[in-house]
């Protein structure tokens, strides 16, 4: 449903994005991370039409953005960053401006804006000009008249700004149930969002591509990832907990309190090159001293983790 290829994009002599590349295909939710600046709201305008390349393409639907541009934006809907509306404008009417514009009309529009209503939980507020509303019901106005029309492709800048925990939960929802049947990009600086809605995730920095997998794939990168965490009780102390426990292949870490004497907290990084069984080798050696092994758990790794290591600069990786 989209295709972007060997896309730039300057703004004067400043490059905000280098050289990208990537698809987005139908019952696919692909989130857009990267640091500020780092060119994702640029490369979601370019999609939309809003802004010229400098060079590459982007198709949508197989609508050239440019040459075929309303017939790709026929395909879009677009939140974008801030969530700009018409301040003077109730709630009402703009979404019948919106659908207006969409080419909706008669009952068609009744039942579109109707919808979009009940989904986006407007109807309180829909006799209220924008500007009277609150940072969340702007957002879910905005949110409303983008998928108005039930487009194929859905652009959000920053979906859940400004909003509470459960309208949070409710936008990811909304956006999970939609990505079911069309093709959606969304930025986020909220990376449990990704974990939590995402089937792929694209990490740019500096207008590059600088990692692309599904959140699964990312969080394998990490450097917690494979490791043990475990709790055992013993009756020996820490100093001989730990003298055994380094007979593991991995880097030990002992990270409960020193004033819990008998119970000790542990997590256990595999060594690369590993066999991938460090918990089956805690499970034998804990058998084996005669510890009581309270709780194991293998983690898979943390997002923010490989967010930092890829996204910051060296000089500042090296003062951390």
């Amino acid at each position: 449903m989209i295709e972007v290829r060997n896309l730039v994009k300057y703004f004067g002599r400043h490059r905000a994005v280098n050289d990208l590349s990537f698809s987005v295909e139908r019952g696919e939710v692909l989130g857009f991370l990267g640091p500020n600046g780092a060119g994702k709201s640029t490369t979601m305008r370019i999609i939309t039409g809003f802004y010229p390349p400098t060079s590459g393409s982007v198709t949508v639907g197989g609508f050239d953005v440019v040459d075929q541009a309303i017939a790709a934006r026929r395909l879009i809907g677009y939140l974008p960053e801030n969530a700009p509306g018409y301040a003077d404008m109730t709630v009402t009417a703009f979404l019948g401006f919106a659908a207006d514009l969409r080419g909706l009309r008669g009952d068609a529009k009744k039942r579109a804006i109707g919808s979009v209503v009940e989904t986006c939980f407007l109807g309180e507020v829909l006799h209220q000009t924008i500007e009277t509303l609150s940072k969340g019901y702007k957002h879910r106005t905005c949110l409303a008249q983008s998928i108005i029309h039930d487009p194929d492709v859905l652009i959000l800048d920053e979906p859940t700004d400004g909003l509470d925990p459960n309208q949070k939960h409710e936008v990811r929802g909304l956006i999970k149930r939609l990505g079911e049947s069309k093709a959606i990009i969304f930025s986020t600086h909220i990376l449990e969002e990704v974990e939590a809605v995402c089937s792929r995730v694209i990490i740019i920095d500096r207008g590059t591509i600088v990692a692309n997998g599904t959140p699964r794939e990312l969080k394998a990168r990490s450097p917690f990832a494979g490791a043990v965490r475990f709790s055992i009780a013993h009756d020996g102390d820490r100093a001989s907990v730990q003298t055994a426990l380094a007979a593991l292949p991995a880097q030990i870490d002992m990270i409960s309190p020193e004033d819990q004497p008998g119970r000790t907290t542990i997590r256990a990084t595999p060594q690369a090159g590993g066999d991938g069984l460090l918990a089956a080798h805690i499970i034998d050696l804990a058998r084996a001293r005669q510890w009581q092994l309270e709780d194991i758990v293998v983690e898979e790794g943390r997002l923010d983790e490989v967010f930092r290591e890829i996204t910051l600069p060296d000089t500042v990786r090296k003062v951390a």
